[in-house]
């Protein structure tokens, strides 16, 4: 797998917004968990985080859902949100109202499942906080959100790709634009960052990809 990673990231430009290479299987225990849910509770409402997926779309509405997509990611690094003031220690003020509003904006729906994957990592730091308390605000009671985390921040694995989702236990990853990681989560990060949510459970991988699903 990594090695078929390696040759498409020397190969893709930059700059490119999309998808480029082959798309890679990874066995998902998270995934298997959510699939059975989206399976048996047809109707519910769906946030899909990232560049814009056919196979997810034609995949989750097929089981009478709902979906919408947001490209976090991308939003947040196009620059826009820069205010181009420094805070006291010297750091770039964020716009984070005026991203939240616009990227998150779906006109007060409530959301019963969203498929966060690993934009957390990718993300610029203003950003993280507040996009998992606007999460927390738009979704259902008993909504839950899927996502993976890095554990480390160097290395092939670490490369931003897009998840598409399979009939089965496999989700498929795509390079996408190479937007560098920007932090790895423990355990323990993951949980204060998701503190005041319900409950959360975690997947052991062999790979250098944790995976949760939080509770609402």
């Amino acid at each position: 797998m990594l090695g078929r990673f390696k040759k498409q990231e020397s190969e893709a430009p930059a700059t490119h917004h999309g998808l480029t290479g082959p798309r890679v299987p990874r066995h998902s225990g998270a995934w298997a968990m959510m699939r059975k849910r989206l399976e048996a509770e047809p109707g519910l409402r769906i946030l899909d985080i990232g560049y814009t997926s056919p196979t997810n779309i034609n995949y989750l509405t097929g089981l009478g859902h709902s979906l919408f997509m947001a490209d976090l990611v991308h939003e947040a690094c196009a620059g826009q949100w820069l205010t181009g003031e420094l805070d006291e220690d010297e750091k770039p003020v964020w716009n984070v109202d005026g991203f939240l509003k616009q990227t998150l904006n779906f006109a007060g729906r409530l959301f019963d499942v969203v498929l966060l994957w690993t934009s957390l990592d990718y993300l610029p730091e203003p950003l993280v906080k507040p996009v998992v308390g606007y999460l927390y605000a738009s979704m259902n009671p008993g909504g839950q959100v899927l996502a993976l985390f890095h554990t480390r921040t160097q290395g092939e694995e670490t490369v931003h790709c897009r998840f598409h989702v399979t009939p089965g236990n496999d989700i498929d990853m795509q390079l996408s634009e190479a937007f560098p990681i920007q932090r790895s989560f423990t355990n323990r990060s993951i949980e204060r960052l998701f503190a005041g949510w319900s409950g959360h459970k975690q997947f052991l991988a062999k790979d250098a990809l944790s995976e949760v699903i939080m509770t609402r």
